[in-house]
């Protein structure tokens, strides 16, 4: 058995290999794509999280097999790494640790737990982990509605300007785009700690979908990361609209 796998589809484009540490997430995120990934209910995904059993001796078997393996690994596609349960668990900051001993590239996608996340910054320094950040709203109110459980707005934005200070690689996952206005507010706030932006559309929520002008967003968000030197990856979903800008 391998906790280490290979993304399919969407989340491909953001890592080549990735590993989930916890099963369920307590944010509660209204977009989230996980219980239907693995076959539940929303409720019992965000009711309680828990660690994968011997998560982290298959991730050293894992990461011994893989030494000298130049792709990327991501923590985590289908929970968050620093979501609350990783304050007495640590699974993160010990994977992370196997992950350094064993030489292998590794980066995080998360919207959870600041405090923990700045503790872990000499760390993730050390292992030359890329940090990412999922943020799609400036407003905090709109940003609770939408994401109840998760971090502020501004403890998200402050995670990454202490990070960038500190020398660690930030990227930020503009995704799912829900509100136009706030995510084009998102690259003008966070533009001068964020080394590199990923942009996606909002999916499997058709209604919110057929709200936004997604062509229009597109030049919108072009525009704007181009003007301030940003670099930047449009994600596929996206991409579609651009015969129709």
């Amino acid at each position: 058995m391998y906790v280490v796998y290979e993304p399919k589809g969407r989340a491909r484009e953001y890592s080549e290999l990735a590993c989930n540490l916890y099963r369920g997430c307590t944010h509660g995120c209204r977009y989230c794509y996980a219980p239907a990934c693995m076959r539940t209910t929303s409720g019992q995904w965000h009711t309680q999280a828990e660690p994968r059993k011997d998560v982290l001796k298959l991730l050293e078997k894992d990461a011994s097999r893989l030494q000298g393996d130049p792709r990327t690994i991501l923590f985590c596609f289908l929970c968050d790494p620093y979501q609350p349960i990783e304050r007495t668990e640590r699974l993160t900051r010990q994977a992370i640790e196997i992950l350094l001993k064993n030489r292998l590239n590794n980066q995080v996608l998360t919207k959870g737990c600041a405090d923990l996340i700045l503790e872990d910054l000499d760390l993730l320094k050390k292992a030359n982990t890329k940090l990412g950040i999922t943020l799609s709203f400036v407003d905090d109110a709109i940003r609770q509605d939408w994401e109840p459980h998760a971090s502020t707005v501004a403890d998200r934005l402050n995670i990454l300007k202490e990070a960038h200070k500190a020398g660690i690689y930030t990227w930020l996952s503009l995704e799912p785009v829900i509100d136009p206005g706030q995510a084009l507010s998102v690259i003008q706030s966070a533009h001068r700690d964020v080394d590199f932006w990923k942009v996606g559309k909002l999916n499997h929520m058709k209604k919110q979908e057929e709200t936004v002008d997604w062509a229009k967003f597109l030049v919108d968000a072009e525009t704007l990361l181009k003007k301030l030197g940003a670099k930047y990856y449009i994600k596929q979903d996206l991409q579609a609209f651009r015969a129709k800008s």
